[in-house]
């Protein structure tokens, strides 16, 4: 038989779209599970009459590709990914490949990257979003490593990524694990993006009263706005007509509200701290899901801790939406400046040299968080690629500038009758305290300095001066 020009290992859901993807693009592939019943499954159904040969060991896999292979790994991130690595490089010749498709750690991936190109292997860590709808009709990909390992794999990349009115959704992100890290923020820019949805969709539900009816219709209009445009919304819109077939009610009021994480949130907020760049509206939805997680503990509170008295006036309801959906469209513009800024300081850090607008280009098609306005922000770093902040950005500024009015007035509401907004709070703190040239720190200096002698610097002197108090105890 003739040899695959593709492999993939891993035949989980999305192993199995992304090797229905790559055949369907014309590439014929391999693909081998480590259960052999997990194989035989997917050849019975999805594969039958595709030109995907099944491999029932990795020695029959290996033999079953053209050289210089190229081998898609798409197992759980950590030891699994090191274990299928351990077993398939004695199998390997010089110059094959290996690709990491998980949602490794970027950290791991320059590791594993140094180890199999300094022994003559190549090896791709490449971010993979879009879920299984993605992974089978077009993902957006961030792939990283070496340039030329990356321009060996292009021609299969660019036909199997999403295809947007600029080009495919793929591009060489950098080397080592930018790629993984790029997807890592992405990921972060994702928690944020779905807490602020949810934050919306409370005030919405629970403050003034929307049936789920009229949610889908919100919904739905702000999925026709330019500002709000998205993949996020436009499923939120679905979500909110879905009948359960059990008790004939809407589905989502029967979803247990406890979110869980895979990690790649919070190793974005370890990032940032690590990095010393400020991305709060992240930081509080990653804690948002941790609180949720607390079930029992918040039901047995609820009979205990008693909200605000007080009602809010909400209004015209038409009005109140509008100011619910500038809030939520000021607070995500935030979330992508800081996500955006994280990304700008770990390029110098590490040497990545991330192209910013191609970064923000590759993300419109294909993955969770895309979105009408990524066209804008692909803009504005074009016109600027050393733009500190997307809030700076000419649109941008105007377009908060004319809406923080109702921003606030939306969190004056959320904390009058009780209901908790952290991300929307996070990310108006955050848009407050980037706006104002003085901030009450100086006195937290000065405390420093109080108990233990760690300098300060002063506003009449030239920066990097420092200066120490024996300061008089009362």
């Amino acid at each position: 038989m003739t040899k695959r020009s593709f492999g993939v290992i891993g035949l989980a859901v999305m192993g199995e779209n992304l090797a229905l993807n790559v055949e369907s693009r014309g590439f014929p592939i391999a693909v081998y599970n480590r259960t052999a019943a997990k194989t035989e499954e997917f050849m019975k159904t999805r594969a039958e009459g595709k030109d995907i040969k099944a491999a029932y060991s990795l020695e029959e896999f290996v033999q079953a590709l053209e050289p210089p292979r190229q081998i898609l790994i798409m197992v759980k991130a950590g030891k699994p990914v090191d274990a299928v690595i351990g077993q398939l490089k004695p199998l390997l010749d010089e110059g094959d490949m290996m690709i990491d498709g998980g949602n490794s750690l970027y950290e791991d991936t320059e590791r594993r990257t140094q180890e199999l190109e300094s022994s003559g292997l190549r090896f791709i860590g490449m971010g993979v979003s879009g879920g299984e709808e993605g992974a089978l009709n077009g993902p957006s990909l961030m792939p990283g490593g070496t340039d030329s390992a990356y321009k060996e794999l292009e021609p299969i990349l660019t036909r199997i990524a999403a295809q947007v009115d600029d080009g495919p959704c793929v591009t060489f992100i950098g080397p080592g694990g930018a790629g993984h890290y790029v997807k890592m923020v992405h990921n972060g820019i994702e928690y944020g993006d779905m807490q602020l949805i949810a934050e919306a969709y409370d005030l919405l539900k629970n403050g003034l009263g929307l049936s789920n009816e009229e949610l889908h219709e919100v919904f739905k209009e702000w999925n026709q706005t330019e500002e709000l445009n998205s993949f996020l919304i436009e499923i939120s819109a679905d979500i909110f007509t879905q009948k359960d077939p059990e008790t004939g009610g809407h589905l989502v009021d029967y979803i247990l509200d406890s979110a869980g994480q895979k990690g790649t949130g919070r190793w974005t907020v370890v990032s940032s701290l690590e990095l010393g760049v400020s991305i709060p509206t992240m930081y509080a939805a990653v804690n948002a899901r941790v609180v949720s997680s607390y079930k029992d503990e918040r039901v047995a509170a609820e009979k205990e801790l008693a909200g605000p008295d007080s009602q809010y006036d909400f209004g015209d309801r038409a009005t109140f939406i509008n100011k619910v959906r500038d809030a939520l469209y000021c607070s995500k513009m935030c979330s992508y400046a800081q996500g955006m800024a994280l990304l700008g300081k770990a390029s110098d850090e590490f040497g990545y040299n991330l192209d910013l607008a191609e970064d923000a280009r590759i993300w419109k098609g294909g993955c969770i968080i895309r979105a009408g306005f990524l066209d804008k922000i692909k803009q504005a770093f074009l016109d600027n690629p050393k733009l500190p902040n997307l809030l700076l950005a000419p649109e941008f500024k105007q377009t908060i500038l004319d809406r923080q009015q109702a921003w606030r007035d939306v969190l004056i509401a959320a904390n009058t009758i009780g209901i908790s907004v952290p991300a929307f709070s996070a990310s108006l703190d955050y848009f407050d305290a980037y706006r104002r040239a003085r901030l009450p720190q100086n006195l937290t200096q000065a405390q420093r300095d109080y108990f233990g002698a760690h300098t300060y610097e002063r506003t009449d002197k030239p920066r990097g001066e420092f200066f120490h108090t024996e300061w008089q105890h009362s």
